[in-house]
């Protein structure tokens, strides 16, 4: 059975601190996104708060203060549901790095601990195959679990993204009417 050396271990150690770096910055990069989204939204929103309020002063009667109220609702839902998808779409993305760089190293694990089963079976004692073809059986069934999992976990994250994208139509396109009504 074959050992594993000090340069292995440095090698493994160092690729692991490289993927945690890279995560991190790769959570810097979400998080940064989120603070350039809501410092652009809090602007745009003062602005139109700006916007509004002269508007409102301006008004001559209540007729034209409840269309104009009316008028903002429209706008509103819309701006609401664009501000949840570029959200949605930061986490997304995110979270698809971290995704991928866990399927990269639950791959290299199991590429490695097949390595090491090939090899305990290589030098294994006479008479151990039945031992060995168990642990290769069990080391298979492991990986389609796993392989299984992941389909799994990738067709809730469509559904849940469809689900996402249909409620957010669905709110926008009920605003609408709701807007010309008043």
């Amino acid at each position: 059975m074959s050992a594993l050396t000090v340069e292995q271990v440095v090698a493994a150690q160092k690729a692991n601190i490289e993927t945690l770096f890279g995560l991190t910055n790769k959570a810097f990069e979400g998080v940064e996104k989120i603070v350039e989204l809501n410092l652009t939204a809090s602007k745009a929103a003062l602005s139109e708060v700006a916007g509004h309020t002269q508007s409102v002063l301006s008004v001559k009667d209540v007729q034209e203060l409840i269309a104009l109220q009316s008028g903002l609702l429209q706008p509103l839902a819309e701006k609401t549901a664009a501000y949840s998808r570029h959200l949605y779409d930061i986490a997304t993305s995110t979270s698809a790095e971290f995704t991928k760089a866990a399927e990269g190293q639950a791959a290299d694990a199991q590429s490695k601990f097949a390595e090491l089963v090939d090899s305990a079976a290589k030098n294994a004692p006479a008479g151990s195959e039945a031992a060995v073809a168990i642990m290769k059986s069990s080391v298979a069934a492991a990986t389609n679990a796993l392989e299984s999992v992941q389909k799994a976990v990738k067709q809730a994250t469509e559904v849940a993204e469809a689900n996402f994208q249909s409620v957010a139509a669905s709110a926008t396109s009920v605003a609408k009417p709701t807007a010309k009504k008043r």
